[in-house]
């Protein structure tokens, strides 16, 4: 079977999986597979590749787990508050709070550069699939074939890193029925340019987060530095003056996290009743513990800010998301699709005996799953040691020792091809506050202590009779990996060096890697590798029964998704697609004007003065398929003219990591002119308003 077959094999899938085709707006679509035909159909649109190009290099990842773009000549970058919320913390003191006040450089000197961020720009896409499945040799079973297409993605990301000098990452798509190498420019220079205040850019919160209508000032700009200049991406976004209307043809370039459109209903389920129900265990433990924390004094609740915004946020995807696997409508579409790939299999012998067992297989590696459910997320995901330095020191044991393994037998965060991003992060820079470090590593070694009870080896190893908050005091008050530059001297001198170390934290980390590392063999041989050669072997027979052509499910890699400015029903009533900033001093009111429902300063003055636009659109919604990544993705019209900035999805889109819907799912985008009359009116920010408005 050739790679173009795999792609339209696991295509299959995806049509199977939800009981139908492919319709309305549905796609999170690769660059070099875009659904030209549906969108020449459906929008008499059919961009050229001029247009793709010019979009696709101006998209840029966030390695803090967001979106953006290039929208100037000087590297100016477009991204939401939220995405660039984990940066502004870490730039901020006791004294300069600037996630909560905002931040305007009025000069190029006075940009702040950001401790340990990462964008990414994809270079070049290339299919090598074939490539890597031909280091699985026959009579392989599922793990050792696992190893060897470990070793080999290896061998390519290094091979591409050697020639090309560019990050390179194998990408896993189809659920291992197909395999891309994506290739990127790197910015690790990267400058604050202009934040808002969190009450405007976060107004209403969390009781209005996945919600709308929606009045958020949502943006955030950085900008990119090569070689300590502005750099000259090739490509980037013009503004659009005029905006969009009800019913405009978009799209969407950014960053999807995840989806799971294309699993089988075991794996459903045991998302369903097993990995979300801990998750949401997790968050709420956490949500409340940085609430309490916070209760502490105002610097604690700064320090805690970020953090318990991005739990709190994650801890509502994912009711959201869990209301939708126990949806039974969607469930038995499924089930039905499922059962309709499988009774044409067992009609054919061949095909049942080669891939007839697929589906018990993927039960039974959740099975597994299952099993190692709490220890794996407790030690090799570290759920149970809540501290930045902690990470630091499982990083630095990790890096000793796995360098001193060949390339391709190295855990894949450790491949060289990936070294000088972990190394960014790992020589960060960034504060770390004691009291925190110490708040937040007792409550999840308690946690832990919780879950596991008394009795556990591990946990009376790592507590010798100690209280959680006893060992969290004297981990943190023992360990010196707050200073950077013993990191790097660590780091520099090797596993022989760091065995001999007398710290506390890297005892720590050294006491409980042979149990991770246990575990993380296990869910890799057992899950992950059973998962890969299973989901390929249902997509070759689901190609055989019947082709077609639809989009992988999400990766964190770059994706194209279109749409229509759209309002939708609820609750009986129509919703329309556009709020107004007027409309956001109106829902203030209509919460008496208390947190969150609270507008800066800064806006009642310029509405006071008579420079702010009341009827200007602040928000709007669309059909776009989006989930958690895409934020701070650019919204563009067909002259690929930014309209809009993702921020958000309202609650009915929280089912999207499953299924696509357009009934009443929709994107919501922050208006490029509000974005441009806040800072025009507001923050009289007309230097960034020109470099914006300038067009090529």
């Amino acid at each position: 079977m050739s790679a173009r077959q795999r792609i339209l094999a696991l295509s299959v899938i995806s049509v199977l999986s939800v009981g139908g085709t492919v319709t309305a707006d549905e796609g999170m679509w690769v660059f070099n597979n875009l659904p030209l035909k549906a969108l020449k159909q459906r929008y008499n649109f059919e961009p050229n590749p001029a247009w793709v190009e010019r979009l696709r290099s101006s998209a840029v990842r966030f390695n803090s787990g967001g979106s953006g773009s290039f929208v100037s000549a000087d590297g100016l970058v477009m991204t939401n508050h939220h995405v660039g919320a984990d940066m502004l913390h870490k730039i901020s003191t006791a004294g300069k709070d600037y996630l909560k006040e905002g931040f305007l450089a009025k000069t190029r000197a006075e940009e702040i550069k950001a401790p340990d961020l990462e964008l990414n720009v994809l270079v070049d896409l290339q299919d090598v699939t074939d490539r890597v499945l031909a280091a699985v040799k026959p009579g392989m079973g599922d793990s050792e074939a696992g190893a060897a297409k470990r070793k080999a993605m290896a061998t390519i990301e290094k091979e591409s890193l050697d020639k090309s000098g560019l990050r390179s990452d194998v990408v896993t798509l189809y659920q291992g029925g197909q395999y891309a190498l994506y290739t990127y420019k790197k910015y690790t220079d990267v400058r604050l340019v202009f934040a808002p205040e969190f009450e405007i850019a976060f107004f209403g919160g969390d009781p209005d987060n996945f919600e709308f209508p929606r009045y958020d000032l949502d943006v955030c700009f950085f900008r990119a530095y090569e070689n300590d200049k502005p750099a000259q991406p090739k490509h980037y976004l013009n503004w659009s003056p005029a905006g969009s209307k009800d019913g405009d043809l978009i799209f969407v370039a950014g960053h999807p996290g995840k989806t799971s459109r294309l699993n089988t209903v075991a794996h459903l389920e045991y998302l369903r009743d097993v990995s979300f129900p801990f998750s949401l265990e997790i968050l709420h433990a956490r949500e409340a513990f940085l609430q309490e924390y916070g209760k502490k004094g105002p610097e604690q609740t700064r320090q805690a800010k970020d953090e318990l915004f991005g739990y709190q946020n994650s801890r509502k995807a994912r009711e959201g998301g869990l209301k939708g696997l126990k949806d039974e409508s969607l469930m038995a579409r499924k089930r039905e699709a499922e059962q309709t790939l499988r009774t044409r299999i067992k009609a054919d012998q061949a095909a049942q005996a080669a891939y007839g067992s697929a589906w018990d297989k993927i039960a039974a590696s959740h099975q597994v799953a299952t099993k190692i459910a709490k220890r794996f997320n407790m030690l090799e995901r570290g759920f149970a040691f809540d501290s930045t330095l902690f990470q630091v020191a499982r990083t630095l044991v990790r890096l000793a020792q796995e360098q001193e393994k060949p390339n391709g037998d190295r855990l894949r965060e450790f491949r060289e091809s990936a070294i000088e991003s972990l190394q960014l992060a790992l020589f960060s820079d960034a504060p770390i506050y004691p009291e925190f470090e110490e708040a937040k590593l007792a409550h999840s070694l308690t946690f832990w202590k919780n879950l596991m009870g008394d009795t556990d080896p591990m946990i009376s190893r790592v507590l010798h009779g100690r209280t959680p908050e006893e060992t969290a005091k004297e981990l943190v008050r023992g360990t010196k990996l707050a200073d950077v530059s013993l990191r790097r001297a660590i780091a520099k001198g090797g596993l022989k060096a760091l065995l001999e170390l007398d710290d506390p934290m890297i005892k720590l980390a050294l006491a409980i890697d042979a149990d991770a590392r246990s575990l993380r063999t296990q869910y890799e041989d057992e899950v992950e590798d059973v998962l890969s050669a299973q989901y390929a072997g249902i997509a070759k027979a689901a190609f055989e029964a019947q082709g077609d052509s639809v989009y992988p499910d999400a990766t964190f890699t770059l994706r194209l998704a279109f749409g229509t400015v759209k309002g939708y029903e609820a609750r009986g009533k129509h919703v329309p697609p556009y709020t107004t900033i007027g409309g956001a001093f109106k829902h203030a009111d209509a919460h008496g004007n208390t947190p969150p429902y609270v507008i800066p300063p800064s806006w009642h003055q310029a509405k006071k003065d008579g420079r702010l636009s009341l009827d200007t659109a602040m928000n709007f919604v669309s059909t776009a398929d989006i989930i958690g990544g895409n934020s701070g993705s650019p919204v563009v019209n067909r002259d690929n003219e930014v309209v809009g900035l993702i921020f958000d999805g309202n609650v009915d889109s929280l089912v999207l990591d499953f299924a696509y819907d357009d009934q009443s799912a929709r994107a919501i985008s922050v208006d490029s002119r509000a974005i441009i009359e806040a800072l025009k009116s507001v923050y009289r920010a007309d230097d960034l308003v020109g470099e914006l408005m300038r067009q090529r």
